[in-house]
């Protein structure tokens, strides 16, 4: 079996778990494929073989901790967060995640419902950077507010002297919605149909199970695949 290994607080305690259990024989023929560095980092402390991804991977399974998820359609957000160097980890999530049959989203309960608020991040191509800020910007105009991510702390809106840019090419982009979102899918596909926009933090699975961690029980949900059209 392929697994791809996500980031984050409960998935350093699943690649740990993973670990033990090839150590102890209870699972063999395991091979973890890493969404970051410090999944690759866990995976290595604790005995899980690595194999780095390519396109044509087929991954049978696949867990991370995501930044949000909303109640009912399942559909994820991925890329909130930046606590490493890397600057393609935003597309090597996603495309981990999409690459696997199923997938595992862990989140708190307070990440967990309808009408989310915050940052979705979007990749952009940085030569025209600005002008397709402004499009994002007039798309949601009174609902969010649209700033380039910066290399080094908080630049203001346009990402200061240092934006972040990736090995090829983009910047990102932190749509801010300070409004609730009715639709993370509506807003998916109004983000895939910006010319200039590469990708988003927006991850539509049908095939997909959120763990949810509340202070007194942990529960899980299973999306039903009628719940959102044109999933991955």
């Amino acid at each position: 079996m392929v697994v791809g290994l996500g980031s984050g607080e409960a998935s350093d305690l699943a690649i740990r778990y993973l670990g033990h259990q090839l150590r102890s024989g209870s699972v063999q023929d395991v091979v973890g494929v890493p969404m970051s560095a410090r999944s690759a980092s866990e995976a290595a402390k604790y005995g899980v073989p690595l194999k780095h991804f390519r396109d044509d991977f087929q991954i049978d399974f696949a867990f991370h901790d995501a930044d949000a998820v909303e109640e009912g359609t399942l559909v994820s957000v991925v890329g909130r967060r930046r606590t490493t160097q890397e600057d393609d980890y935003i597309l090597r999530q996603k495309s981990i995640v999409k690459a696997a049959d199923e997938a595992v989203f862990m989140v708190k309960e307070e990440q967990y419902k309808s009408g989310l608020e915050g940052s979705i991040p979007v990749l952009v191509q940085s030569l025209n950077w600005l002008a397709i800020a402004e499009e994002i910007d007039d798309l949601y105009l009174g609902d969010a507010e649209v700033w380039r991510r910066a290399s080094v702390g908080d630049a203001g809106p346009l990402g200061g002297d240092f934006p972040i840019v990736t090995s090829d090419g983009h910047n990102i982009l932190d749509v801010i919605f300070t409004t609730p979102i009715p639709s993370l899918a509506n807003v998916a596909k109004s983000l895939d149909n910006i010319d200039g926009v590469v990708d988003h933090g927006l991850v539509i699975k049908t095939r997909c199970t959120v763990v949810i961690a509340g202070e007194t029980e942990v529960r899980t949900v299973t999306l039903q695949t009628s719940a959102v059209e044109d999933g991955v």
